[in-house]
């Protein structure tokens, strides 16, 4: 099966993610896919959360922290401000304390609280996720393609959602358990009991969120996750251990797309040795992904002369994912 019969055959499947170790074109099988779609006349947003702006560079656009950036017809590309998010979240705390609490400022200890906690490390990606949680449950766009991070990151932004679901559990428990012994109390001494409990409010909100995000990244109708890898022994190595990862998130796999493959056609000619050693070294590696993957290999790319940047390079790389020239 070919890549574009993989999306003709699967009209429901709409989120689509890349992923691989770092440096194979996971942005520039993103970008091309993205192009594809938008050119079959679907409304479409690549998104990134790599703080590199990588899609900046690929379409040649300032597109960093500026929300969907309009990149042709019916294509738009956003990439994630982290520190913006987190400026965010920071505000929309205190204003949330100023209105549970009926402060008139916050106080100083609460201020140095929400900036030590805004320094910590797990606070950007919070706000990441957050971020894509905003994306993919707001529904604006018929596709949507998401430019993973490396594996390793990606693992982590993909396991959160279950994390994050078991805590909140955890928390909504506890803040359940102290509404029965508030209202105890207000019985006890003749008070009435606030109507709404904005905490537990809150939580359950959170929880929604997450749960909506979280039953889009593992549903194997919507969505659908393609491993980058090159014909290099540590690349294929690197795609078996993610497999096993991703497997156990119940990350619905798509299928593996090969990058970077040197012509055969070059052993014919007279060529340097190292060159014809790389050819034959591709060689063993392709069929060893062929072993490996079998029919889930949908696609298989060149090594191009240049980098792939403009939509003019876009749309060769696009071709021969979809159409396989």
């Amino acid at each position: 099966m070919r890549l574009r019969e993989v999306f003709e055959r699967e009209p429901e499947r709409r989120y689509i993610m890349y992923g691989g170790k770092g440096g194979l074109g996971k942005t520039t099988f993103s970008a091309a896919t993205a192009y594809w779609l938008a050119k079959q006349g679907h409304r479409v947003l690549i998104f990134s959360v790599d703080p590199q702006a990588s899609l900046s560079d690929i379409f040649e656009r300032d597109i960093f922290g500026k929300g969907p950036v309009s990149i042709m017809p019916n294509l738009w590309a956003q990439e994630i401000d982290a520190d913006q998010r987190i400026r965010d979240y920071q505000n929309e705390i205190r204003q949330k304390i100023l209105t549970m609490y009926g402060f008139e400022r916050i106080p100083d200890e609460i201020e140095q609280y929400i900036q030590a906690a805004s320094a910590e490390p797990a606070m950007e990606e919070s706000a990441i996720f957050d971020a894509v949680v905003d994306i993919v449950v707001r529904g604006d766009y018929d596709y949507y393609v998401y430019d993973l991070v490396p594996l390793g990151h990606a693992l982590y932004y993909l396991s959160m959602a279950k994390v994050y679901d078991e805590w909140i559990n955890k928390i909504t428990k506890l803040r359940e358990e102290m509404r029965e012994y508030e209202r105890m109390a207000a019985v006890i001494r003749r008070q009435k009991l606030v109507e709404e409990d904005q905490i537990l409010n809150e939580l359950q909100y959170i929880k929604q969120r997450i749960n909506a995000s979280s039953q889009i990244l593992t549903d194997r109708k919507r969505t659908a996750f393609f491993f980058v890898v090159i014909p290099e022994e540590m690349a294929i190595l690197d795609t078996r251990r993610a497999h096993e990862l991703f497997s156990r998130f119940d990350v619905p796999i798509g299928g593996y797309l090969i990058n970077r493959v040197l012509p055969t056609a070059l052993l014919s000619q007279d060529i340097p040795p190292f060159l014809r050693n790389r050819i034959e070294m591709q060689r063993r590696h392709l069929d060893e992904i062929h072993r490996s993957f079998g029919a889930q290999v949908l696609a298989s790319v060149p090594e191009l002369e240049r980098d792939v940047t403009g939509l003019a390079m876009i749309e060769r790389v696009a071709s021969y994912l979809y159409d396989g020239s």
